[in-house]
């Protein structure tokens, strides 16, 4: 799979930051990042985690996944791995919190098991639902999921 040193926004001309929905001051982790997958221009502030295996990494199993912060991008290539992942993603997902789910886009000519439909029916159950659709990069597209109203407590 080809690797860039930064994503950027894809063919939209929106830089990623704000595609994928970053405020100043918020807590982003990258789960699984592939090497040199970055967010460029991000807001003030912001605080990044993940990506060097410690803490859910490349390489890691997750760690701590969406778990105290306000937007997780998850990256995964095979299926299986997802579903045994997706009950802790989305347990520990705060009330406002933004659980991206990232996969090899077919359109670059990348193969893998997961599509949008397969994500809806793995996460949709555990009580999140999906508001945006994206690509993250040249070489991953994101499907974005929220807590659904009824289920926040806050």
């Amino acid at each position: 799979m080809r690797t860039s040193r930064t994503a950027g926004g894809g063919y939209s001309g929106t830089p990623l930051a704000k595609k994928i929905g970053v405020k100043a001051g918020q807590r982003v982790r990258l789960v699984h990042r592939p090497e040199g997958w970055e967010i460029p221009g991000l807001p003030e502030g912001c605080a990044v985690s993940g990506g060097d295996g410690s803490d859910g990494g490349e390489g890691g199993d997750g760690g701590e996944g969406s778990a105290g912060v306000d937007v997780a991008v998850v990256f995964h290539r095979s299926l299986g791995e997802l579903v045994a992942e997706a009950p802790a993603l989305v347990g520990g997902l705060d009330d406002h919190a933004m659980l991206w789910i990232a996969w090899p886009r077919k359109a670059a000519g990348h193969r893998s098991d997961i599509t949008e439909n397969a994500l809806r029916e793995i996460f949709l159950p555990l009580g999140v639902v999906d508001v945006k659709v994206a690509a993250l990069g040249e070489d991953w597209s994101g499907l974005k999921f929220v807590r659904r109203k009824e289920l926040r407590t806050t």
